[in-house]
């Protein structure tokens, strides 16, 4: 049989095209492929999808890509609600990554293309994924970058590598007789009123509480809660994930009152100490938008901003979204969310923030 033999190309995986299929939440085949994918992060998991399923209601609509029988490409994807109406797709909500990981650019271009079709059967604004594989072709939003950093062993060595102005403010946090404690579950009611508080003063909806209860229920171990007490009174909190060597501070909120005595520089530091005592490498401070307060914050921590690609396929909306709270049109609603009771904003937050994923 010559080299050009149509049984020949057929028989070869490498070269059959894709085959996609939706998948639901359980499908065993899942974690199977992105725990060994090196692209893969928390937010791929099935475990996060669950979380999310089960916290905001959304609906599942992800898929794995086939060739030869053999998983070659996953997407995550979710549709979420619009305000007021509408619907989008979304790789992953609530998440700094989560796009499209492939073992090839024809798997992901396959996993992309059902994506499109969803949205064009559903009648989707748009599809929206979260880093992962690049596709060229697509319009990418170019407002958030990630903070990340290799950690080590060696407490010293990871403290010179944190910018003058940051140690300054960790060492007065030192003399001003801080401590900190970790745990899990059980710290969640320390936490929750924390980081509700410092959520609200900055204008945004707070999440709610099932979120983190669902958490430790899907995730275990891989969440770690660190609480700062000046004295006996608990002023900065953090719940962060621990994966695959990373340790990636999430949720986390300082009291107004600890702004001054740099209570959120002092709890960062000791989860870099507890996590590189605890084997982790990486230490990834997450997304911020450019030049926001956040951006410049964790840049003082001695890291590199980079660029996260949040590209979209638009279906019904012929221009890229834009739910930043930079965007004017929700400037009074920020203004009047900061004034909020945090009890009102408990009540409210959880109701509407599924709708700004």
């Amino acid at each position: 049989m010559g080299a050009d033999s149509p049984g020949i190309l057929e028989a070869h995986p490498l070269l059959q095209s894709p085959r996609v299929e939706a998948v639901d939440l359980n499908d065993p085949r899942w974690d199977g492929y992105v725990d060994a994918h090196p692209d893969a992060t928390l937010f791929h998991g099935s475990g996060w999808q669950r979380v999310i399923a089960r916290t905001y209601g959304y609906r599942h609509s992800g898929f794995l890509a086939f060739r030869g029988g053999r998983v070659v490409g996953a997407l995550p994807l979710f549709q979420v609600p619009g305000f007021p109406t509408g619907t989008s797709l979304l790789s992953t909500p609530f998440a700094t990554y989560g796009g499209v990981v492939a073992d090839d650019a024809a798997a992901g271009q396959a996993l992309l293309n059902a994506a499109g079709e969803l949205g064009e059967k559903l009648g989707a604004h748009y599809v929206e994924l979260r880093d992962g594989m690049r596709f060229a072709p697509l319009p990418v939003k170019d407002l958030y970058v990630a903070f990340r950093r290799p950690i080590g062993p060696d407490h010293e060595k990871n403290w010179s590598e944190i910018r003058g102005k940051q140690r300054t403010s960790i060492r007065n946090a030192q003399k001003r007789g801080l401590t900190h404690r970790t745990g899990g579950a059980e710290l969640l009611s320390v936490l929750y009123p924390i980081y509700s508080h410092s959520v609200r003063n900055l204008g945004t909806p707070v999440f709610p509480k099932r979120l983190f209860r669902n958490l430790f229920e899907e995730l275990g171990d891989v969440c770690r809660i660190l609480v700062v007490d000046s004295g006996t009174k608990p002023v900065s909190a953090v719940l962060s994930f621990f994966h695959r060597g990373h340790v990636h501070p999430y949720y986390a909120g300082t009291l107004r009152e600890a702004y001054a005595y740099s209570a959120s520089d002092f709890m960062y530091w000791k989860v870099m100490c507890t996590a590189a005592d605890d084997g982790c490498r990486v230490f990834d401070f997450g997304r911020s938008k450019r030049d926001s307060g956040s951006f410049h914050f964790k840049r003082h921590w001695g890291l590199t901003p980079t660029p996260l690609a949040y590209q979209y396929r638009l279906v019904q909306d012929r221009a890229i979204p834009d739910l930043s709270p930079r965007n004017p049109k929700f400037g009074l609603a920020i203004r009047i969310w900061k004034r909020l009771p945090l009890a009102v904003a408990e009540q409210i937050g959880p109701r509407i923030v599924r709708f700004f994923p």
